[in-house]
C-alpha cells in the first residue's frame, strides 16, 4: 500500500509524432500543457529571433499536433455549437472556418476554438492543447444528452503543422494539386499534400501572417514524411523549423490573444476586445445573459489594451501596470520583445477610463517604474498585396 504523505507520481508529458524529430535538431523542448514541445531550435544561425524573422520574410514551419480536435456529427449538431460557441455557425459554409470561444455562464472565456464547417451536420472544433480533455468534458456536459449529435474526441488522431509565411502558398503549392489561391482565408479543403492522401488543408494560423494549417493522420511516418516534404519544400525561401517562442512572438505582435493571458475564466468577451466575433443576436447561448448585462450596465470596467515601451525595460507576464502618479492600475497580460518591430511589447487589462484617455502608463519591471504609450492593436498588420 503506498505511503499517503509521499507526493504523486508525476505524469508523463504528451509527446507529438515528431518528438523524436525535434530532438534531433537539437531542439529545446519545455513542457507546455502536459506536451513536450520544442520552444527554439538553436541550430546554426537559428533562435527564436531568426524563426520569428522567418516567418515575417520568408516561412516557418511548426509542429502544433498539441491542439485538439473535437467532432460534433449529426442533425443536432449546429444546435450544439451554437449553444456553446459565441460566434454565429449558422453562417458557415461547407468549406469555412471561423475564430470563435466556449464561455462560462458568466460570459468569460473556458476556451477560444477554430470551427469548421465539414457539412451541413458536421463540425470539427479546434481547442488549445492544456484544455482538450477539459472542454471534451465540458462539451458532453453542456449537450452530449442532446438528440441528434453524435460527439468525437479525436485529438490523438491528428497531426497538425502550420506553414506560416508570405511564401507559404508558394511552399505547399509544390507538394499539392490542390489550387491553394482559390483557398479563402479562413477556408479549407481536402486534398493530397506530399502524397498523404485526405488531408485537411485550412488557411488558418496564429502568426499575423498568411498561412496553412495541415491536419493528416497521427502516426510518426505520415508526419515525419509530412515535416521533411515541407523543410524541403521551403529550402529556396530560408524555411525554418519553429518552435513555441517564435509562436508566441509573432502572435503577441499580430495582437492575438492567448488562453491563460488575454482570455480566461477571469476575463470577459467584451474586457478582451473580442466582440467581433461575437454574436449576440444570434439568440441564446451560453454566456448571452451575463454580457447582455454588462452591455446594459454601461460596458466593461476594464480592457485589453497595447503597449509600447517608450523607456528601457520589458514589460513581461504579469507585471503590475501602474498610473503616472504611481497607483497601481492593472496587469500585463502577454509582454516581450518584438524582433520584426524591434521594439518592447505589451498587452495589458487596465480600466476603461484608463483605456479610452489613452493615457501613458508605467509597468512595474523588477522594482523599476518604466513609462510605456499605448498603442493600437494589432502591432503589426502584414502589408497588403499589390
Amino acid at each position: 500500500m503506498p505511503d499517503p504523505a509521499s507526493p504523486a507520481p508525476a505524469v508523463p508529458l504528451k509527446k507529438t509524432a515528431l518528438n523524436a524529430t525535434h530532438r534531433a535538431l537539437k531542439a529545446k523542448m519545455v513542457d507546455f500543457g502536459g506536451w513536450e514541445m520544442p520552444v527554439e531550435y538553436p541550430c546554426p544561425g537559428g533562435g527564436l529571433i531568426a524563426e520569428h524573422m522567418a516567418v515575417r520574410t520568408g516561412v516557418g514551419l511548426f509542429d502544433v499536433s498539441h491542439m485538439g480536435e473535437i467532432q460534433f456529427r449529426g442533425p443536432g449538431s449546429l444546435a450544439a455549437v451554437q449553444h456553446i460557441a459565441m460566434n454565429d455557425a449558422a453562417k458557415l459554409a461547407d468549406g469555412q472556418a471561423h475564430y470563435s470561444a466556449l464561455l462560462t455562464p458568466s460570459g468569460t472565456f473556458a476556451d477560444d476554438i477554430l470551427v469548421h464547417r465539414l457539412g451541413a451536420n458536421d463540425y470539427l472544433l479546434v481547442v488549445n492543447a492544456g484544455t482538450a480533455d477539459k472542454d471534451f468534458a465540458w462539451i458532453k456536459q453542456q449537450v452530449g444528452g442532446w438528440p441528434g449529435i453524435h460527439l468525437s474526441n479525436y485529438s490523438s488522431y491528428y497531426s497538425q503543422l502550420a506553414l506560416q509565411g508570405p511564401r507559404s502558398l508558394e511552399t505547399l503549392q509544390k507538394l499539392t494539386k490542390a489550387d491553394l489561391a482559390a483557398i479563402g482565408n479562413y477556408h479549407f479543403e481536402w486534398g493530397t499534400v506530399a502524397g498523404i492522401p485526405n488531408g485537411l488543408i485550412a488557411r488558418t494560423g496564429y502568426s499575423g501572417e498568411d498561412g496553412f494549417e495541415v491536419y493528416i493522420p497521427s502516426d510518426e511516418a505520415t508526419t515525419v514524411k509530412m515535416w521533411n516534404a515541407l523543410l524541403e519544400a521551403g529550402a529556396a525561401f530560408g524555411i525554418r523549423p519553429c518552435g513555441l517562442g517564435a509562436r508566441n512572438t509573432l502572435r503577441l505582435e499580430a495582437g492575438m490573444s492567448l488562453y491563460g493571458h488575454e482570455i480566461s475564466e477571469e476575463i470577459n468577451v467584451f474586457e478582451a476586445g473580442l466582440a467581433r466575433w461575437l454574436k449576440l443576436d444570434k439568440g441564446e447561448f451560453i454566456g448571452r445573459d451575463a454580457l447582455l448585462a454588462v452591455e446594459a450596465e454601461g460596458g466593461p470596467k476594464r480592457r485589453i489594451v497595447g503597449l509600447e515601451m517608450v523607456e528601457r525595460g520589458i514589460a513581461r507576464d504579469g507585471y503590475s501596470v501602474l498610473s503616472l502618479e504611481g497607483e497601481q492600475i492593472g496587469t500585463v497580460t502577454s509582454g516581450s520583445p518584438a524582433p520584426f518591430l524591434k521594439t518592447n511589447i505589451a498587452m495589458a487589462l487596465v480600466p476603461t477610463a484608463i483605456a479610452e484617455s489613452g493615457s501613458d502608463v508605467l509597468v512595474d519591471v523588477r522594482g523599476n517604474r518604466v513609462r510605456a504609450r499605448q498603442v493600437p492593436l494589432p502591432f503589426y498588420k502584414r502589408p497588403k498585396k499589390a
